[in-house]
């Protein structure tokens, strides 16, 4: 079943790691988990969320080897792959983003999402982002935020979504780095494993040399889109 919890053997075929890996990192405390009679188990959404921090820190060889343990453990409900210019639409791109606030931020990414058609309750997703911000801040310290709840909501998503704003001036949005967010995506997914595929391939766009001036230079949405496209094409 999806939503049952990981033993040790499940794990190791799910990180592609060898067992005796696995339970070495649980032993040291670096994965989140717990023993039952004896035996280790790790719950999938703390697991889940162990890989975005991850994917958070990791370095371009590190998230090349998480999308392909990702792609490679895909079933057949989340088969196609995921491509960034795709689920950006060029309507849920803002130059600029008309914000001032880190609560204002939220609510315009969220309505260039329903803006297009697939988010169904724009209210929702808000307090759900807002909610994950609380809980730790997604801001990072080259003056991107990348925005999502802290599970899936596939009941109100017709399809995956990204959401893309560029704020003139930048607002502070946490982090704890004292820098100014300027740079806004938002991660619309419908499952866990396609939120994490998502997140990899967005850091490698991210860390791509030269992507981020170029980001800050497009003049308009179009441009924006033809950015990213070209970018993770040479990925």
């Amino acid at each position: 079943m999806p939503h049952e919890d990981f033993d040790l053997e499940s794990l190791a075929a799910y990180l592609h790691l060898l067992p005796q890996k696995v339970g070495r990192l649980a032993d040291r405390g670096k994965l989140p988990g717990r023993k039952v009679g004896g035996e280790w188990r790790f719950s999938r959404a703390e697991i889940h969320h162990w890989l975005e921090t991850r994917i958070g820190l990791a370095d371009e060889e590190e998230l090349v080897n998480v999308e392909g343990a990702l792609r490679r453990n895909r079933g057949p409900e989340d088969a196609q792959e995921i491509v960034l210019a795709e689920i950006l639409l060029v309507e849920a791109i803002a130059i600029p983003l008309m914000a001032k606030t880190r609560n204002s931020a939220i609510t315009a990414m969220v309505d260039l999402a329903a803006g297009t058609g697939y988010l169904w309750d724009p209210e929702k997703m808000a307090a759900a982002v807002r909610d994950r911000e609380e809980m730790h801040p997604t801001a990072l310290d080259n003056g991107v935020a990348l925005l999502h709840p802290r599970r899936p909501m596939a009941s109100i998503l017709g399809q995956p979504l990204l959401a893309f704003g560029r704020s003139a001036s930048g607002i502070p949005f946490g982090g704890g780095f004292g820098n100014l967010t300027d740079l806004f995506f938002l991660i619309c997914s419908v499952d866990d494993r396609g939120h994490l595929r998502t997140l990899a391939r967005l850091a490698r766009v991210l860390g791509s040399p030269g992507f981020l001036q170029n980001l800050r230079e497009a003049e308009d949405s179009p441009s924006v889109h033809r950015l990213i496209a070209v970018a993770e094409a040479t990925l």
